[in-house]
């Protein structure tokens, strides 16, 4: 039998980091994994996504040659290329992951993994079982179906068989207002498809500062997207060319025909069959690991990182939460994560980012909420983008001052989110912040606008 001081169930970006670091600190690791190291995130979310966004993107920047003096003439696009190169992109990470495993001394075990006890792993297929002093959880999550609605991989499809399509449709029903199915829906549309999305709450994006929902809604209508929001999708049949998808809104129901209905409605754990509750791991309602500060399960030598936590799914919650498991295994002392103040990124057309609270968040925490709107409109580097739709609004706390809440619409703002994570993080205030003098011309400018409009003194806005 073979023994370990850790066992890594899974080789997403959770599971790959938290195997890393626990070499780094010494501890022998052992990663098992039953599909593809890097996990959703590398082969079939995160990286492949971006790419396709990025060939949609310059897609778009082609069809405006009239403000850029240019002419293409009879000018051609080939969706099968640009997913083409989104595999081989996804391919050339993977790759790096499996060198990085490689070269940090861990283990690589393919298989899918049971509990066979609390410090025993048992490989289906093959039986065999693995020892360690510790095991660490990172599974992921795989799409939450829609009742009734089970796709096919065809017409009615999840995110992964988005993916793999070589031909942009025509036209698309988008269940689901969040990350997802906007990404996929802003690619899909500056390739010419037809898209309507279906939200069942109030507002797209529902889980962002109202403000953010409302500038990205009026942007996508403008890109001639329907949105349909408090709408329910109640069923949708297959037909010859497609897809008959019957949504409800209010007492009115209406049938959309697409060519493809996307299902992007969430996520649930990969925790079933894996043996964990017979081991002794307790599961909340919904299925997902309960853990600690230092994501230690119910079972003292378990710990749990990642999508089956519940906390917050994103590939970069994982990363954090698999360090600090691998500190806790190797005895350091670490730092509780602050979730609300991890970033939140949409990377749609328009790009949105977030992190911190919204004011009603501040108000709920007893805090005396203030913001300030910075608009894009008047920022220089913007203009000159010819993307200078959206803004970036700040909320602090009027008594301390605070930095609460950062709230980003507009070009490259999600890489601009995390210096405001960085801020919240150290407890900054609007005076210690306003005080640093930001690069000339950056939409980050816009930044600095809303700060020193918070306290008091703004120049261009």
């Amino acid at each position: 039998m073979s023994k370990f001081d850790v066992i890594v169930i899974g080789g997403g970006p959770g599971g790959y980091v938290a195997a890393v670091r626990c070499t780094q600190l010494g501890l022998k690791t052992a990663v098992v994994e039953k599909d593809a190291l890097g996990g959703t995130c590398v082969n079939w979310g995160c990286i492949p996504t971006k790419s396709l966004l990025r060939n949609a993107e310059v897609v778009h920047l082609l069809s405006q040659g009239r403000t850029y003096g240019f002419d293409l003439e009879g000018l051609s696009v080939d969706y099968a290329s640009a997913q083409k190169r989104s595999r081989q992109v996804s391919t050339r990470q993977g790759r790096r992951v499996q060198a990085l495993l490689k070269t940090s001394g861990v283990e690589v075990i393919p298989g899918e993994a049971v509990l066979a006890g609390p410090n025993r792993v048992q490989i289906k297929g093959s039986g065999e079982v693995l020892e360690a002093d510790n095991i660490i959880l990172a599974t992921g999550s795989k799409p939450r179906r829609i009742p009734g609605l089970e796709p096919d991989g065809k017409r009615i499809i999840t995110f992964r068989q988005a993916l793999e399509l070589t031909q942009a449709p025509a036209s698309v029903v988008v269940v689901g207002g969040g990350p997802i199915g906007l990404e996929f829906a802003s690619v899909w549309n500056r390739y010419g498809a037809k898209i309507t999305v279906v939200e069942m709450l109030p507002r797209i994006m529902p889980l962002e500062d109202p403000d953010v929902s409302e500038e990205v809604a009026r942007q996508y209508k403008k890109a001639k997207m329907d949105l349909r929001v408090e709408a329910a999708v109640k069923k949708a049949e297959l037909t010859d060319s497609g897809v008959a998808v019957t949504v409800a809104q209010g007492e009115s129901e209406e049938v959309i025909e697409a060519e493809i209905m996307l299902a992007a409605i969430g996520f649930v754990p990969n925790t079933g069959g894996m043996g964990l509750a017979e081991a002794g791991v307790s599961l909340s309602r919904i299925g997902c690991v309960e853990i600690d500060e230092q994501m230690r399960s119910s079972l003292p030598v378990v710990y749990a990182i990642g999508d089956i936590t519940g906390k917050l799914g994103l590939a970069h919650t994982a990363s954090a939460q698999g360090v600090i498991a691998a500190e806790a295994i190797a005895g350091k002392a670490t730092h509780p994560l602050v979730y609300e103040n991890i970033p939140r990124c949409t990377f749609g057309a328009p790009e949105s980012a977030s992190v911190g609270l919204t004011e009603a968040q501040a108000a709920e925490r007893g805090f005396e909420p203030v913001s300030k709107m910075s608009p894009l409109a008047p920022n220089g580097k913007a203009v000159a983008l010819n993307e200078n739709a959206g803004f970036i609004k700040i909320i602090a706390d009027s008594e301390s001052g605070k930095v609460l809440g950062v709230h980003m619409v507009g070009p490259h703002v999600t890489e601009m989110i995390g210096g405001a994570a960085m801020a919240l993080n150290l407890g900054a205030t609007v005076e210690q912040l306003a005080s640093t003098v930001f690069p000339h011309p950056t939409v980050s400018e816009a930044m600095m606008e809303g700060l020193h409009a918070l306290a008091g003194h703004a120049i261009h806005i």
